[in-house]
């Protein structure tokens, strides 16, 4: 009781610095419940960072991991941007170094460079073009190009290699760590014990894994599919805290996890007792260098017109 109390009295306290700082707070899926209570908005990393675009507060405090960060003050430089833990990093992003980039253009001199979001600042300045879970295959079929160089993630381009992209690509060897614990021995642990469980998954997952589900889609897809969708029982193949969004949307489904469940330990970094000290004291800003931004901008924006 007393710990529920003690969140209470810090989320309270966090509301009410929001209010007269006039901040505006974000979090992606995979926060806290705790931080997720006292957004303004939770959605994925670009969803997020497009809304920042739009907003009439001079802040956005966005608990999310720095890339995250990063891709709000590129599309937002104008505004103060505040990350409560920028050690808070993304693995898969690592993956892809901007130098390691480079080589890859030499290797493939008529391929054209789509980076996945989860990608640094200083990688996604070498992109022609940026892509979401949701429109990766889209991004790369409308591409000016017949040979693309995918990166960072070899299961999310995998999966739209698979399903309709009749190109030749050059799929990085990049993986979410926390979605590649999602394997077939932990799903069917789970559906052993509940054959009648929906498997619905995010593209990040292993190909046997993703050939399993009954859909797979983006964290915003795979929240709007379970509250559309007439079944009752889900197995939810992403991280866990998704789920606190998905019972906000389909109250009366029962969600299910993988075993072990998937946890992103970077995202969890991230606390109520940071978001706090955040807000109180201004930190900590996110800056981006100006020719890396305009160069990553580019090819954000060269996204949305495809």
């Amino acid at each position: 009781m007393e710990f529920a109390k003690e969140i209470r009295e810090v989320q309270e306290e966090i509301l009410r610095l929001k209010r007269e700082k006039k901040v505006f707070i974000m979090a992606h899926y995979y926060q806290r419940p705790e931080v997720q209570a006292i957004s303004d908005v939770v959605g994925d990393s670009l969803e997020l960072s497009r809304k920042a675009v739009h907003l009439d507060e001079p802040t956005v405090l966005f608990c999310g991991v720095y890339f995250m960060a990063e891709v709000a003050k590129i599309l937002s430089p104008e505004k103060t941007v505040l990350n409560p833990y920028p050690q808070a990093g993304c693995l898969l992003a690592d993956m892809a170094l901007p130098a390691e980039v480079e080589k890859a253009r030499r290797r493939h001199p008529n391929a054209k460079v789509v980076a996945y979001v989860n990608t640094t600042a200083a990688t996604k300045a070498l992109a022609d073009v940026i892509c979401t879970s949701a429109n990766a295959g889209d991004v790369i079929k409308g591409i000016d190009a017949e040979e693309v160089i995918f990166l960072p993630d070899k299961h999310l381009g995998s999966y739209h290699v698979r399903h309709g992209v009749n190109k030749k690509v050059h799929l990085w060897d990049g993986y979410c760590p926390v979605h590649k614990r999602i394997t077939v021995e932990s799903v069917n642990r789970v559906l052993d014990r509940y054959p009648d469980a929906q498997l619905v998954v995010h593209p990040e997952v292993s190909p046997e894994v993703a050939e399993m589900a009954h859909f797979v889609g983006s964290t915003s897809q795979l929240v709007r599919h379970i509250a559309a969708s007439d079944h009752k029982r889900f197995l939810v193949g992403t991280e866990e805290g998704t789920l606190f969004k998905i019972r906000e949307a389909a109250p009366d489904k029962e969600l299910l996890l993988p075993d072990p469940i998937p946890v992103c330990d970077q995202m969890k970094m991230i606390t109520l007792e940071r978001v706090l000290v955040s807000l109180r004291e201004g930190l900590y800003p996110v800056e981006v260098d100006q020719e890396v931004a305009q160069r990553a901008k580019v090819a954000i924006e060269r996204m949305l017109s495809l």
